[in-house]
């Protein structure tokens, strides 16, 4: 930041509330592995974030259990947030995964704590409770993050699939939950897998009988 010193004229709590929404913009500079539905380039973890909450608007009536949207979206909107400091971890990539809950959970108590300590109580608990999957809103919103790549790899003939080879195996297994939140969404993944596979995109399963 190029100056600070207007900060200090604002109050603990806004200035806390201000730092906290200008570290946030550097969500913006960290590109995921997958591509924009139109193919032209790689998303950023924003507009992954960003989507999603609109997902969860647009896809609430298909939660397997009712669900409080606003809270739904609310984990949407930081549950990447972590990646400021650790950058996105690919499904696919096995060796990054090594050690990241520990790496995130280091880097949400860092963020979040920039807050002032209702609002980090508050974010840093949802944090936690959409890592978990444990509670209907939680299942759900864990349901749409995986969701969205298999609609993105589809729509661009293979995106991570093709990066990774994948076959149809290896990606039953990770998203499966998916059936967890929304059995309707599953479904739906399960027709694109089928497509996927059809056109080349996604590799067939290893074993036709798992």
């Amino acid at each position: 930041m190029k100056s600070e010193a207007w900060l200090g004229k604002l109050g603990d709590r806004l200035e806390r509330q201000i730092r906290f929404l200008l570290e946030a913009d550097r969500l913006k500079e960290v590109v995921r592995g997958s591509r924009l539905a139109s193919g032209a380039r790689h998303e950023n973890v924003a507009e992954h974030s960003w989507h999603l909450a609109l997902f969860a608007v647009t896809l609430s009536e298909w939660a397997v259990a009712p669900v409080n949207i606003w809270r739904v979206a609310q984990m949407l909107l930081i549950h990447d947030l972590v990646e400021i400091d650790c950058g996105d971890t690919p499904l696919f990539d096995a060796e990054r995964a090594h050690a990241q809950l520990e790496r995130e959970q280091i880097a949400a108590k860092r963020l979040f704590g920039l807050l002032p300590l209702d609002q980090r109580t508050v974010l840093l608990d949802l944090w936690t409770e959409f890592e978990k999957a444990e509670t209907a809103d939680a299942r759900f919103a864990k349901a749409l993050d995986r969701l969205q790549p298999i609609l993105l790899n589809h729509v661009v003939g293979g995106g991570t699939w093709t990066d990774y080879e994948v076959n149809e195996t290896r990606e039953r297994r990770l998203t499966c939950r998916i059936a967890e939140g929304s059995p309707t969404l599953w479904a739906l993944a399960e027709t694109v897998f089928e497509d996927a596979v059809a056109h080349g995109w996604l590799k067939p399963a290893a074993d036709r009988r798992e």
